[in-house]
């Protein structure tokens, strides 16, 4: 008969997570994830089956939490569409301040992150990522489609366009963050893009 598990899986899921964000998944070893969530080895293999497994459990996790809130401000119809681009600009550089290393460096994105070092040659990364991008894209369209209607966003781009612009300068707010970039820059970042929505 196989032996209980004594310990909590989603806490051991959340661990790891943090460890393959601030380090990446080929510079996370076995041994970090083991110190990381405070299992052994064969607990790590028993449950999780391998290292790239739990990686991609990991990155499927850290989408779902990412994704509620970023979902709550651009769907939510209280907000002129601009507001809710604004508020979600807001929320990313804040989060940019709430996960720093001991150097005071962002860890970033772990979607960004996986993109630059896995996308390429990892299919299961690639496709748990792009299915992330469709739902951002989607959501940020519904957000600058309700600015348009509102008078908020009156750029002459069409909303596909323009939500591939924002999804590309949060991704490099995020990389700007892990290169040392402080509050202001990126808050200047950000505003720089409102401006480009309301010419």
């Amino acid at each position: 008969m196989a032996r209980p598990r004594t310990f909590d899986e989603e806490r051991a899921l959340d661990a790891a997570m943090r460890a393959f964000w601030a380090n990446g998944y080929e510079a996370t070893s076995t041994q970090d994830l083991c110190e990381a969530t405070g299992l052994g080895r064969s607990s790590i293999y028993n449950t999780f089956t391998s290292k790239h497994d739990l990686f991609r459990r990991a990155l499927a996790r850290y989408i779902d939490v990412m994704s509620v809130p970023q979902a709550e401000i651009l769907e939510d119809a209280e907000r002129p569409g601009l507001e809710r681009i604004r508020a979600l600009f807001a929320r990313i550089v804040d989060t940019e301040f709430d996960y720093r290393e001991d150097d005071e460096r962002s860890i970033g994105c772990l979607t960004v992150n996986t993109v630059v070092e896995l996308a390429r040659r990892d299919p299961e990364a690639a496709a748990l990522v792009e299915r992330d991008l469709d739902f951002r894209l989607g959501l940020l369209r519904v957000a600058l489609e309700a600015g348009r209607r509102d008078g908020t966003v009156t750029t002459g781009r069409d909303p596909d366009t323009l939500a591939r612009f924002i999804n590309a300068t949060i991704g490099g707010m995020r990389v700007s963050a892990q290169a040392g970039a402080g509050r202001a820059v990126l808050e200047s970042i950000a505003d720089t893009a409102l401006d480009a929505l309301r010419p």
